[in-house]
């Protein structure tokens, strides 16, 4: 009769024959490591170094773009506004007036300082409302005597009519 073989691995020498398969045999001296850590290298946060910065996001050329394209649209709408504070219908009685252009349909009218040479018209009267040339020229001869032009805007939300004369100096 024959005895059966012994439990285990009979070629291992002098390895205990209880120890689980898989096992490092040498390792059993060790602490084991955490998850995601191999053993023998020190965890996180015991480096003797800081950890390096995030690295710096650049601007992109869509941002860029649209960061001028902001300013540009801005720049124009004051611009637009700053140009437009002299214009015909910022005209009070005793402003003085510059002919821009001269078109009798767009005479394109300014508002300037009396003592600029550039003082063409005294405004002699300002009438709101919206105005034919007939009728025009009437309402200047009620509200202003001596007046020798007329001068009607409408649209843009503000009607109105000028009665001119020429500036003296």
């Amino acid at each position: 009769m024959t005895t059966p073989p012994p439990q285990g691995n009979p070629f291992a020498q002098g390895q205990p024959q209880g120890q689980p398969q898989g096992q490092n045999p040498f390792a059993q001296g060790q602490p084991q490591a955490p998850y995601g850590q191999q053993p023998g290298f020190p965890q996180q946060g015991g480096a003797p170094f800081a950890p390096a910065p995030a690295p710096r996001r650049k601007l992109s050329f869509k941002v860029i773009k649209n960061i001028v394209i902001v300013i540009a649209v801005g720049t124009a709408v004051i611009g637009g506004f700053i140009a437009s504070r002299d214009d015909a219908n910022t005209a009070a009685v005793g402003d003085c007036m510059h002919r821009g252009n001269s078109d009798d349909n767009n005479p394109d009218l300014e508002v300037v300082d009396c003592k600029d040479s550039k003082a063409e018209y005294v405004v002699l009267a300002k009438v709101e409302g919206s105005f034919s040339a007939l009728t025009a020229e009437s309402k200047c001869a009620a509200e202003a005597k001596d007046f020798q032009y007329s001068y009607t805007e409408s649209g843009d939300g503000s009607d109105f009519l000028l009665c001119l004369k020429d500036y003296t100096k």
